[in-house]
């Protein structure tokens, strides 16, 4: 799947150029429009049979799928920066058109970080979550590793979902991402010392840089008042 997407990007962006244009995958590049979002839908399946699907529970979703949730929930934070790696990321993560801002799930909800998504009778193979937080230029082999180490990582260790009553919030920005995936092990362990530190040095660069520009809503804003 990553490289497919990789692929995809690729193939449109020469395809643009070759007509004159430019086309990007940049996360939110206006103001006053929806972002690009790279929604990932996931199923865990046992042999032939759909590992996230029970008919008697509460959505037909299984105690493993409850808990693959309950993974991605808890580790939702400190895997951001991965799914979200650039400045620029976090404009679109503020809670409306349709993006996440809240550490929460729910079936059929667009604005949550995890959805479950409805499927027509007879479809209990297409059981499903949906992750919306990744945006459409986040690295898909990294994003998607920590996405699966965490949710492995609720069913290994048994995590309960609860209710979306006492909300969290995602990081506001990349730095807040960076301090969360800086002290997670699961980030860590999952991508290696070397990817680990490699991405924090790049982020923190890229951090920085972004903190000393001034940005044309800031002229445009303050030279007329101050």
């Amino acid at each position: 799947t990553a490289d497919n997407i990789m692929t995809f990007r690729h193939v449109i962006k020469e395809v643009a150029l070759d007509q004159g244009f430019y086309a990007s995958f940049m996360p939110k590049p206006f103001t006053d429009h929806p972002g690009s979002g790279m929604h990932t839908h996931v199923s865990l399946f046992k042999g032939e049979e759909n590992a996230f699907y029970d008919p008697k529970a509460e959505f037909n979703l299984s105690k493993i799928g409850r808990s693959f949730i309950a993974g991605i929930l808890s580790h939702a934070a400190e895997i951001t920066a991965i799914t979200n790696q650039w400045v620029n990321s976090y404009k679109r993560l503020h809670g409306g058109d349709e993006a996440p801002a809240l550490v929460n799930w729910g079936p059929s909800d667009r604005g949550a970080l995890v959805r479950l998504p409805m499927y027509k009778p007879g479809k209990e193979n297409s059981t499903r979550i949906e992750f919306r937080s990744p945006d459409s230029a986040c690295n898909p082999y990294l994003a998607y590793a920590v996405m699966i180490a965490a949710g492995l990582k609720g069913i290994e260790k048994n995590y309960e979902l609860s209710a979306s009553n006492d909300l969290q919030t995602l990081p506001t920005n990349l730095n807040e991402a960076i301090s969360a995936m800086e002290k997670s092990e699961l980030v860590r362990e999952t991508l290696g010392e070397h990817v680990f530190e490699y991405v924090l040095r790049n982020k923190r660069s890229e951090w920085q840089d972004y903190r000393r520009q001034v940005s044309a809503y800031e002229l445009d804003r303050y030279i007329p008042i101050l």
